[in-house]
C-alpha cells in the first residue's frame, strides 16, 4: 500500500461512493475500484461490503480507518521533519460558497491565507448557500461558508466570521406588488413570496410567518438567495433575503427594503469543516486566518 491509495480509501470510507471519491480525488472509478482491490488483497479482508446500491465499511474497514488516520498523520509529521522547506505549505483546499460570499466576505480571507500560504492551490466552487454544510458533509468540500443551521451537526465545526442582517426586500418600480405596497397597511397575507426551497433562510422565513399567524401567498420556492433577489427586481414578490446579497446584486438598484413589523435575527456567517479534519495542515491554516 501507499499513502495514495490510504488518501483514496479514507475519502472513500467517508464518501461510502465511489463515484463522488473518484470525481473528488482525480481519478477514473475503475482506477479507484482497482486500488481498494490491491489495498483488500494486502491486507488480506474485505473492508468494504458492496451491492449495486450501498457501499458500507466492514468491521475490518472500520478498523483499518483507525490505523490509516494515524499513517496519514505520522506521514504528515514526517515530511514536517525531513522537508528542508517545512515552513512552507503546500496542498489544495476546496472551497464551497455562494456567489455572494464570494464577493462579499471570501477575498478578505483568502488575502490572509495567500499571504501567509502562497503555494497552497485554492479551488472554487459557488452554488446555493443553503447546501453548504451538505456539500463538507459529502466531501465535496473541506470548507464552506455558512450561515449557522440549526441544529448544527456534532461531526462539524463551525468557526463566527460575521453577523449578517435580513431584510423584507420588495420592487421600486410600478408592478401588482408595488400597488400592494401603497395601501394604507400592508397586506403581508396577500403579498406573494419568494421563498428559499431549504435551509436556514427557508426556516427564518417561516417561523417569521408562524410568528405573525400568517398563512403566506407563496408564489415561488427557489434555489440560491442570489436568484431569490432577481425574482423580486422583477417583480415577481417579496422576500426575507440577507442584506449582504442585496448590497453585492447588479439589480439592486430595482429592490426596497421594507420594514418588518416583528424582528428577524440575522444569520451566524462562519466556516464550517469537519471536525476530525480541523487538524489538517490546510485546514488549520485557513481557520487560523480567520
Amino acid at each position: 500500500m501507499d499513502i495514495r491509495t490510504i488518501k483514496l480509501y479514507l475519502h472513500l470510507a467517508d464518501s461510502l461512493h465511489f463515484a463522488r471519491t473518484a470525481q473528488a480525488m482525480h481519478v477514473s472509478p475503475s482506477t479507484l475500484s482497482r486500488s481498494m482491490q490491491r489495498l483488500e488483497d494486502e491486507v488480506g479482508v474485505k473492508l468494504f461490503q458492496r451491492d449495486n446500491r450501498s457501499v458500507t465499511l466492514t468491521n475490518a474497514g472500520i478498523e483499518y480507518r483507525h490505523f490509516a488516520e494515524l499513517t496519514l498523520n505520522e506521514w504528515g509529521k514526517l515530511r514536517t521533519k525531513i522537508d528542508p522547506k517545512q515552513d512552507v505549505l503546500r496542498g489544495r483546499l476546496n472551497i464551497f460558497c455562494s456567489v455572494t460570499a464570494a464577493y462579499s466576505h471570501l477575498p478578505a480571507l483568502l488575502d490572509r491565507f495567500r499571504r501567509e500560504h502562497p503555494l497552497v492551490e485554492i479551488a472554487l466552487t459557488t452554488g446555493d448557500a443553503a447546501n453548504a454544510v451538505n456539500e463538507v458533509i459529502n466531501n465535496r468540500a473541506d470548507i464552506a461558508i455558512a450561515a449557522l443551521p440549526d441544529p448544527f451537526p456534532d461531526s462539524l465545526y463551525f468557526a463566527k466570521i460575521d453577523d449578517v442582517p435580513l431584510s423584507i426586500i420588495a420592487p421600486t418600480f410600478r408592478c401588482q406588488v408595488q400597488e400592494l405596497l401603497t395601501e394604507s397597511y400592508i397586506p403581508w397575507d396577500r403579498l406573494p413570496f419568494i421563498v428559499p426551497e431549504h435551509g436556514p433562510g427557508r426556516k427564518r422565513v417561516d417561523n417569521w410567518f408562524k410568528s405573525l399567524g400568517l398563512i403566506p401567498n407563496i408564489y415561488a420556492q427557489v434555489s440560491g438567495q442570489e436568484a431569490i433577489a432577481s425574482m423580486v427586481a422583477l417583480g415577481c414578490g417579496v422576500s426575507i433575503t440577507p442584506e449582504v446579497v442585496i448590497n453585492n446584486s447588479p439589480v439592486r438598484d430595482r429592490i426596497q427594503l421594507l420594514t418588518s413589523p416583528i424582528e428577524i435575527p440575522p444569520f451566524e456567517l462562519g466556516c464550517c469543516c469537519k471536525v476530525k479534519r480541523q487538524q489538517e495542515p490546510v485546514i488549520d491554516a485557513f481557520l487560523k486566518a480567520i
